[in-house]
């Protein structure tokens, strides 16, 4: 038994896939919030784009 506690807390793969896990949700993060500035400065032009064809009759 002692032994097998040994092995099992000398085992950091876990803790590796852990890290790897936060990375990969702090950069998923980033682009959504990147996509959300994007999303709403895109939205802007594509309504005044609408307005002056509309206006344009």
């Amino acid at each position: 038994m002692p032994r097998m506690l040994r092995s099992f807390c000398a085992d950091d793969r876990g803790a590796t896939a852990i890290e790897y896990g936060l990375i990969a949700s702090l950069i998923v993060i980033a682009i959504m919030g990147g996509m959300a500035n994007l999303g709403g400065g895109s939205n802007g032009m594509w309504t005044r784009i609408q307005n002056a064809v509309l206006n344009s009759n």
